[in-house]
């Protein structure tokens, strides 16, 4: 992309951790504290359905114990959604938040439509389905956001969800996510038509920096919840900072 419309600051999972990571208590919060964009994580129901949740089971973030009695880990997205939308996705997190249902990304863009706000959506594919995920969000998020003037910014770890919405909606950005920085990630970030690299913070440095500028990308951060950090990063001249520290930093 030419022109980069999106804010700096991007708040992590909706209001990093001060609400239930990825429900619409969260992004309501992040937007009480100024954001403008959020980070989420979104992944398909065993009906096909795209909704938020970052684990590949449910265990950490929802009540699925209690609701099956079963005692070992569920896949998420071996669950149907009527049976999703049931579970309770924010007494795990505090008393303030029993209750909060999962959200689906169609929820998520409402939201974001009506306030004009912008949206890096992270494809989170369960194991086995990468390529289909990325078609499905990346459909549905051109659906979605068919009509408006920024559209959201997909990014993922695996390469095949990245093909997956390339093939599907090729007109929206996308962004290889990197934990490390792995033989031949520029390649691979170019060949599936990335308008950008989102990195680890900690892989940032003067060269970096210069190498994906130079082919084209920009550059961005993930997870930064420290001020020296923080200024690091804007030092060396990246692009774009995701943070759970929705009451540290002012967005700006």
């Amino acid at each position: 992309m030419k022109n980069w419309p999106y804010p700096r600051w991007i708040a992590h999972r909706g209001a990093g951790k001060l609400a239930p990571e990825n429900t619409m208590a969260a992004f309501r919060l992040g937007a009480n504290h100024g954001y403008r964009m959020f980070e989420c994580d979104a992944k398909l129901s065993a009906d096909g359905v795209p909704f938020l949740m970052h684990d590949t089971t449910l265990e950490r973030t929802t009540n699925s114990r209690e609701v099956t009695g079963d005692a070992g880990p569920r896949v998420a997205g071996e669950q149907a959604w009527s049976v999703l939308s049931q579970l309770d996705a924010g007494a795990w997190h505090s008393r303030a938040y029993a209750g909060e249902p999962l959200a689906t990304l169609e929820n998520l863009a409402r939201f974001c439509r009506r306030n004009e706000f912008f949206l890096n959506i992270e494809i989170k594919p369960t194991p086995g389905a990468e390529q289909h995920t990325g078609e499905v969000v990346a459909r549905e998020a051109a659906r979605l956001w068919a009509e408006a003037a920024v559209p959201p910014f997909l990014t993922s770890f695996r390469p095949e969800s990245l093909l997956g919405a390339r093939i599907t909606a090729p007109q929206l950005p996308r962004g290889l996510l990197l934990d490390t920085l792995w033989t031949g990630w520029l390649d691979v970030a170019t060949q599936v038509g990335c308008a950008a690299i989102v990195c680890n913070y900690a892989l940032w440095n003067a060269d970096t920096v210069a190498q994906v500028h130079g082919a084209g990308m920009r550059c961005l951060s993930y997870t930064v919840n420290d001020e020296w950090a923080a200024q690091r990063l804007l030092d060396l001249g990246t692009d774009g900072i995701i943070t759970d520290r929705v009451d540290l930093f002012a967005p700006g």
